[in-house]
């Protein structure tokens, strides 16, 4: 580009990807030379193969159940034994049932802190937007209220990753973007934290990894939300009901029905 045309350095212009070297327009829509060809699509197969065991898994499950006419567990856990009655009963049978139900029991803190672990990772214009949803979702305060509002973060956490999915992805290999421009007002700096697409300061793909691990537990606890509204899955894992917090503490184990370990004296 010309002096007139765009505000970056000359610095900045050679790390570009348009000016440091010879442009391929054909790998924007995923096609590149490889040789061999295996190692290219050694990520592909590998996904096959483990879709493939799993559909194997779940199959001979079904059969074996059809075989000797079994029904299938109310809940997809590892110890089918254990439930909430089994918790006090020693450390083994602690371990097996949280290794069943810990995201039953903490999967609400555990999508809190995902989402505080996005905003510090970040740092940027959408660590604003996901610090402004926690924030919303903490002021319902009660769970019930909470889970009213859970479908609609996910679907928002869904399409800002799809849309900065495509941020990341760009536009084919073009001159310049119109904040390089020179009549705009956008430095490097600006631009990162914006997280426009860019061909001198890309967006920082690695960023969507968080994304994608907090959508991960969002729609799980989705799942959980579901979960506690039936019965047959309260009696195995427990209810998920909050205890008034104005209880008196030596008076709270007339009203929880798991032993007082600290006021039994």
């Amino acid at each position: 580009p010309g002096e007139n045309e765009t505000k970056v350095d000359l610095e900045e212009l050679k790390t570009s990807v348009l000016y440091s070297g010879p442009v391929d327009p054909a790998e924007w829509v995923g096609l590149r030379k490889s040789n061999p060809l295996l190692v290219y699509l050694r990520n592909n197969l590998l996904m096959l193969a483990i879709l493939a065991f799993e559909v194997t898994i779940y199959r001979h499950q079904e059969y074996y159940r059809c075989r000797n006419n079994l029904t299938a567990p109310v809940t997809k856990t590892i110890f089918h034994d254990i439930t909430r009655a089994h918790l006090d009963d020693g450390l083994v049978n602690c371990v097996k049932y949280f290794i069943n139900y810990f995201f039953y029991k903490f999967g609400l803190e555990t999508c809190f802190l995902l989402s505080v672990n996005v905003i510090g990772q970040r740092m940027d214009f959408y660590a604003m937007i996901h610090a402004f949803w926690l924030i919303a979702v903490l002021y319902r305060r009660r769970r019930k209220a909470i889970a009213e509002i859970w479908p609609k973060y996910c679907c928002f956490l869904a399409c800002i990753i799809t849309f900065q999915y495509f941020l990341c992805i760009g536009i084919p290999p073009a001159p310049y973007y119109p904040w390089r421009s020179g009549n705009a007002n956008f430095n490097s700096n600006i631009i990162k934290w914006l997280y426009f697409p860019d061909f001198i300061v890309r967006p920082n793909p690695v960023f969507l990894v968080y994304d994608f691990m907090l959508l991960l537990c969002a729609s799980l606890q989705r799942q959980t939300f579901e979960d506690e509204n039936k019965a047959a899955v309260r009696i195995m894992a427990g209810d998920n009901v909050e205890i008034c917090m104005n209880l008196d503490a030596a008076s709270f184990s007339q009203h929880n029905p798991v032993p007082d370990f600290i006021h039994c004296r």
